[in-house]
This record gives C-alpha cells, sequence and structure tokens, in this order.
C-alpha cells in the first residue's frame, strides 16, 4: 500500500501537474500572440509592445515572491508536484494550508499519521471547495463590480467602503481558524499583524512605495520563522 510520503511525490503527479501547467502556458502563448498581433493593427509599434511586455514582468516578479514562499512551506507538507499545481493555477497559501487543515481535522487524523487516502481527502477538499469561488465569480462578479462602480460614481466614500467591506470579509475568512485555534497560531497571526503595521508605518514615514511590494514576502517569512519560536516557547 503507498504510504502518504510515497504518494505526494509519485511521479503520476509530476506528470499531470506539468501537463496541466503545460496546458495553461500554452493558452497564455496563444493569447499573447493573437494580443500581439492586435496591437501592432491598432497601430502600436513593437517597441512599446516590448516596453510593455517588460514592465509587465517586472511588475510581476515582485508579487511572486510570496508565492515562491509559499509553495516551499507547502512542499515540506505535502510534497511538490501537487504545491506546484495549486499555486501555479487558482491556489493561495492562505487557502491551501487553511483545506489541508480542515480535511486532516475532518479525517480525524495528524500529517505524522496520514495516509495515501487522507491526501486524496486533501486534494478533494482543495480542489472542489474552491470551486464555489469560480463558479460564483462568473455568474455574480460583473453584476458586483457594476454595483460598486456605481455606488462610487454617486458618493466615492460608498465606494471605497464596498472594497474595504469585500478585503475585510477575505481576511475574516482567512482569519479566524487562526484566532480560534489559539495559542501557535494565535501567537503567528498576530506576529504577522505586527510586522504588517510596522513595515507598512516605516514605508509611509520614509516614503518607500517599493517597500508595499515585499510586506507581504517579509510579513510571511518573519511570521514563519516566529512559528518556531513560539512552539519551542510553548510546546
Amino acid at each position: 500500500m503507498i504510504s502518504f510520503a510515497e504518494i505526494i511525490d509519485h511521479y503520476l503527479l509530476y506528470v499531470l501537474a506539468g501537463l496541466g501547467i503545460l496546458t495553461i502556458i500554452s493558452f497564455c502563448l496563444i493569447f499573447l500572440k493573437k494580443s500581439w498581433a492586435r496591437a501592432l493593427e491598432l497601430g502600436y509599434t513593437k517597441e512599446q509592445l516590448k516596453n510593455v511586455a517588460t514592465s509587465a514582468i517586472s511588475f510581476s516578479i515582485i508579487p511572486s515572491i510570496p508565492i515562491v514562499i509559499g509553495f516551499f512551506t507547502l512542499a515540506a507538507i505535502l510534497g511538490v508536484p501537487w504545491p506546484w499545481w495549486r499555486l501555479s493555477v487558482v491556489g493561495s497559501i492562505s487557502y491551501e494550508i487553511m483545506a489541508t487543515d480542515i480535511a486532516l481535522n475532518t479525517a480525524g487524523v495528524e500529517l505524522a499519521n496520514a495516509t495515501a487516502t487522507d491526501f486524496t481527502l486533501i486534494m478533494f477538499v482543495m480542489t472542489i471547495c474552491i470551486l464555489g469561488g469560480l463558479v460564483s465569480s462568473i455568474l455574480f462578479a460583473e453584476k458586483v463590480q457594476t454595483g460598486a462602480m456605481k455606488l462610487k460614481q454617486k458618493d466615492s466614500r460608498w465606494g471605497a467602503l464596498a472594497n474595504s467591506t469585500f478585503m475585510l470579509t477575505i481576511m475574516t475568512v482567512l482569519s479566524i481558524p487562526m484566532l480560534l485555534e489559539g495559542g501557535v497560531s494565535l501567537l503567528t497571526f498576530l506576529t504577522s499583524l505586527v510586522v504588517t503595521a510596522v513595515l507598512a508605518i516605516i514605508s509611509r514615514k520614509f516614503n518607500w512605495p517599493w517597500l508595499y511590494n515585499f510586506i507581504v514576502a517579509f510579513s510571511l517569512i518573519i511570521s514563519m520563522a516566529s512559528t518556531v519560536l513560539w512552539t519551542a516557547l510553548f510546546q
């Protein structure tokens, strides 16, 4: 019988994840080619398009740093291929860790004692549960965005409040499990909160707008390091 450690790095997962990512890259290249040709038809020069592409690549690298850090975090738990696939396509580090924890708690097992069947459950929870957000976006995202734009046109304060409410809702959903668990999870959450606030204040005080792009990465690294400290002190 295949164990948890064997299945998370099974060659078949590498093959399937690789095929899926190659498929998505192919779609990206096709649309890039079509967009490039259409832009030339509209009168843009190749030099202008190269500048746009260079800027897009530059701005994509920095936000990817937290994702890379999250990948190494998940790889230690779930192997390489599955986090590689999840974080390359539609997942996020917060959701993936929360989904893993929920799946294992539901099964009533610890990660150290998890089996191949438990890993299948983890994959199922990660994949099926996130479909709700994707389907909802297809059905309701345009209406929600249109409603927010109308509010903003009538009164800019309501538009800002609507956007802030959405973000606060997302943060609440992701934060409550950590808060309720208490102990090390709570201390780690508080550490990330303090680090984020301090870095935001530093960025504003010294007029370092570039620092905002690294706040998530720094917060993630320091929080993970603090987990080791809190575990040693209290467990």
